[in-house]
């Protein structure tokens, strides 16, 4: 009988950012559905989503793609945590964005997210010399050359990895700062987004582990004039997106500044360290938006003041945000 390696992948309870853990089942048989993956528990107390004494905690298989490093029929298996009775676990966002996204279906919300993160080889990034800094930034961003650019092998094989499980990656680019990078996922509907987002981070932090680098989504993982790194968070409905969807975006930017500290509550741990008004960010007190503009807390295409209708671009959620808790409160927020 053939056997598949199904390695489940979930968030754990780490405060105040959430970490990814994953581990492997051996399932006998081939897999045609999602029903073939089985509920597994684990040991919630050594992931602190459970007390010693009552530690059981669940698996629930909610989606799963091609497994591109083991690769043959072998899968990675998005899970839910759930309590040993049946009922979510407190740390299972993907809960809630199910029921938000059920109660506006119709509202057919697109998501892209532009994931930035910072390659690290020990305690410095990638490329820097030992206990000093590189040149100034400037010729970084979308550089080209060995003086400019560090981890570019990683950088692609991440990306093949993706594209080869089926993740609907739209681009990779060098960032501002050196040894700095970012790519992008969707557009997709809520769920799809985030999940893929999660299943894209494992991939990133798993291949980063065979060249000895690891990969931060810190929003601030060098202190001084240095660029951060956030996950910039590209929203539209079917209202915006048709005619006269312009006006719509305007009214949820309207929205979306009466509720600028809600948001910020859930679009990332030490995100104050990145929101200063510097490097192409808008102060975390602050909130604007405006056509077009980086420094703003949403950025308006210029492609979509043209047509008048399209999409708007959140920059305030920072690279170690939860894409379960920013795209349900981006609708919740507009729609509601």
């Amino acid at each position: 009988m053939s056997k598949v390696k199904a390695e489940y992948i979930w968030m754990d309870g780490h405060e105040p950012t959430q970490k990814l853990r994953s581990k492997t089942k051996v399932i006998d048989g081939s897999l045609s559905s999602l029903n073939d993956l089985p509920i597994w528990s684990f040991d919630g107390s050594s992931t602190n989503q459970a007390a010693g004494d009552n530690s059981d905690c669940m698996l629930q298989p909610i989606s799963y793609v091609s497994d591109p490093i083991r690769g043959g029929d072998d899968v990675l298996v998005m899970c839910e945590v759930m309590n040993a009775d049946g009922s979510f676990h407190s740390t299972n966002t993907r809960a809630h964005l199910r029921e938000v996204d059920k109660k506006f279906k119709d509202q057919e919300s697109w998501f892209g997210i532009e994931q930035e993160y910072t390659l690290f080889q020990g305690r410095v990034p990638l490329g820097w010399p030992e206990g000093g800094y590189p040149a100034p930034q400037g010729p970084f961003y979308c550089g080209v050359g060995a003086d400019e650019v560090y981890g570019r092998d990683i950088v692609e094989e991440h990306l093949e990895l993706c594209l080869d499980a089926g993740l609907e990656i739209s681009g990779i680019n060098a960032e501002v700062m050196p040894g700095q990078w970012e790519y992008q996922v969707g557009p997709l509907g809520p769920l799809d987004v985030a999940d893929q987002l999660w299943i894209s981070r494992w991939l990133l932090y798993r291949i980063a582990e065979d060249y000895g680098v690891s990969a931060t989504l810190h929003p601030k993982p060098v202190k001084g004039d240095w660029n951060g790194a956030g996950a910039h968070t590209n929203f539209s409905t079917k209202s915006m997106r048709n005619d006269g969807g312009l006006k719509v975006i305007e009214s949820a930017c309207e929205s979306l500044g009466k509720k600028h500290d809600k948001h910020i509550a859930v679009y990332g741990a030490h995100n104050e360290e990145r929101l200063t008004g510097l490097h192409e960010t808008c102060s975390i007190q602050d909130f604007r938006y405006g056509v077009s503009d980086r420094g703003a807390s949403i950025r308006i295409p210029m492609a979509t003041a043209n047509d008048g209708k399209g999409y708007l671009e959140d920059r305030r959620p920072s690279a170690n945000m939860d894409p379960y808790k920013v795209c349900s409160i981006l609708i919740e927020t507009t729609c509601g």
